[in-house]
């Protein structure tokens, strides 16, 4: 019997070192096994707690019960004489362990106490898990790709294993079994199967993200990304603002002959990338965001928020972009209203003309913005 005590406090140092779960709360779950398998054996409704010794490994099942003069439940009580036959100094009221003796009791252990642990490390290693990843929520891993079932997209995350659903992934973005992918994890839950990890390839943080891991500017906070408007798989823009005046912002992101962006752009499927320099005042700030083209001017107006924009005619197209993506884009990054008007518009209203409804891009959806001051 000394043997097998001895072999499992080796079997929970070795489980310690090798799943790296605490020594103490693997003993406790022998602990309850114990208890648990005392009753299923012995039917006992009684209060049963059970101990095993830290150094020998030997297991000991006990009944607490509280002393009583006179005893009235002799489940849950016994008398004074009982009680300092256990502990010499008990006195009435007081809350005694009672030994029980079990035949077999290390054998009892050894076909119960498995099954219990295996769940508990189980349940141990999820938590942990859990924590791991829940710390990570709103930053960049890299995963690979372990099976694609219909339109999800299994991703192995080294400990656990993530979905990536058809609207997180970028469209028309293909993948294949063990592609290392970059992924942004949005939401971390416990479920009942363990921990789950929402991860996602559109959402406008993993952007960010990429800023910081290619940009070292970014990462070392020189240059800081002010906002960003995304449409996964087609165009982004993000602003970007240096805090030391001796650095370009924009050129930073960019870096020498479009290498840093390109890094960036590859790991996005082509998605195309628009770096402009943020700005405090919002006329200067929604005439970059309108980059390529080119304003003229911009009228802002506090009331409605709304930036009224003047473009030369030949730029007005650019300016609008393919579906007002351009446009529209802009709107969500500075979160202006953005009305565009060509200038030969603009001269037709002023001799009289009776002036059409001007493009107008409404800042729809959230843009990933830090606090603009």
């Amino acid at each position: 019997m000394a043997r097998k005590e001895s072999d499992l406090l080796l079997a929970i140092a070795e489980l310690e070192r090798e799943r790296g779960i605490d020594r103490e709360t693997l003993l406790e779950a022998v602990e309850q096994a114990l208890v648990s398998a005392y009753r299923r054996n012995y039917g006992s409704d009684e209060e049963v707690v059970a101990r095993i010794d830290r150094e020998t490994g030997e297991p000991r099942i006990y009944v607490r019960k509280t002393v009583a003069e006179p005893v009235e439940d002799p489940r849950t009580q016994l008398s004074l004489e009982e009680a300092r036959r256990v502990r010499i100094d008990a006195q009435p009221g007081e809350v005694v362990d009672v030994p029980v003796q079990v035949a077999n009791l290390g054998r009892i252990a050894a076909q119960t106490a498995k099954q219990v642990v295996v769940q508990r490390i189980r349940e141990a290693e999820r938590g942990m898990v859990y924590e791991e990843f829940a710390s990570r929520e709103g930053d960049i891993v890299t995963g690979i790709v372990e099976r694609i079932q219909g339109r999800h997209v299994f991703i192995d995350l080294g400990k656990t294993e993530a979905v990536l659903p058809p609207q997180e992934q970028i469209p028309g973005e293909q993948f294949r079994t063990s592609q290392r992918v970059k992924v942004y994890i949005v939401e971390v839950k416990m479920t009942t199967k363990g921990p789950q990890v929402v991860i996602s390839r559109t959402h406008p943080g993993l952007l960010k993200r990429l800023f910081e891991l290619e940009i070292p500017e970014v990462h070392d906070g020189l240059v800081e990304i002010k906002a960003i408007a995304r449409e996964a798989g087609a165009r982004s823009k993000v602003a970007v603002a240096a805090r030391d005046v001796h650095i370009d912002p924009v050129g930073a992101c960019v870096g020498p002959k479009h290498a840093r962006i390109s890094n960036i752009v590859q790991e996005l499927g082509g998605e195309k990338v628009d770096v402009i320099e943020w700005s405090a005042d919002p006329a200067e700030f929604v005439a970059n965001a309108l980059r390529p083209a080119k304003a003229s001017r911009v009228e802002i107006q506090e009331a409605t928020k709304t930036a009224r924009v003047i473009v030369p005619d030949y730029q007005l197209s650019l300016a609008i972009g393919k579906a007002g993506q351009n446009a529209r884009l802009a709107a969500k990054l500075t979160g202006w209203r953005i009305d565009i008007r060509s200038e030969s518009q603009v001269a037709e209203e002023a001799a009289g003309a009776a002036p059409l409804p001007p493009p107008s891009f409404a800042p729809t959806g959230a843009a990933d913005r830090s606090q603009e001051g």
